[in-house]
């Protein structure tokens, strides 16, 4: 189907890294921890945003700049770095939604909405693996490779949407448990913070492999 191959093991191998913990799953359980379901959606849909830029890469091929380039991958690797390590620190000193001032929700979920999208856009390493999985399911002769690449690329984000609103709705249904002292989510954030500065510093240490 437009020039794949195997695409029910794509689905499955996709479905597999997807359930695999990462800073996308970390940075939605932070968010419907201290705010909601809605935050936590936002969070998804904002991650979902940026694998559309790393398909987009994937399939015209700037995503093979920052693969030959040490210095183009440097750069974004410390830019990512630096922000994973800012909404580590935000997710810190987060308070949980009980004790949060009250805010427009609008404001609030555009802002969880674009801070899901640039921890997912700004690592390279996700932008390097878009460039290695998604090539190994186009027919070799698919008539358009851009176009397969492309379709390849939005299953992947179809199913991976549909398993971070499970995992923000599934956290949310089970913050609310805790949420008469709201200690519970005040730990989960913080344990999630902790997890992102971490993972910003691996980053900023990391190399093409």
């Amino acid at each position: 189907m437009f020039g794949t191959t195997d695409l029910a093991l794509f689905v499955v191998a996709g479905l597999l890294l997807n359930i695999t913990p990462g800073p996308d799953t970390m940075y939605i359980l932070g968010r419907t921890a201290s705010q909601g379901w809605s935050s936590g959606a936002a969070a998804a849909l904002g991650i979902s945003a940026g694998l559309f830029v790393h398909t987009f890469a994937a399939a015209i091929g700037l995503s093979a700049v920052l693969l030959a380039s040490a210095t183009a991958f440097t750069i974004v690797k410390w830019i990512g770095a630096a922000y994973l390590v800012y909404v580590g620190v935000s997710l810190l000193f987060a308070r949980s939604k009980n004790q949060q001032r009250t805010l427009a929700p609008a404001c609030e979920l555009r802002t969880v909405f674009f801070q899901g999208f640039l921890t997912n856009v700004l690592n390279p390493k996700v932008a390097l693996f878009f460039l290695a999985f998604l090539p190994q399911f186009v027919d070799p002769g698919a008539p358009n490779r851009v176009i397969a690449l492309f379709f390849l690329g939005l299953v992947f984000i179809f199913n991976g949407t549909l398993w971070n609103l499970l995992v923000a709705w599934s956290a949310a249904r089970f913050a609310t448990r805790f949420s008469g002292s709201g200690h519970f989510a005040l730990w989960l954030n913080r344990t999630v913070g902790a997890l992102f500065v971490y993972l910003g510093l691996k980053l900023a240490t990391s190399h093409v492999s």
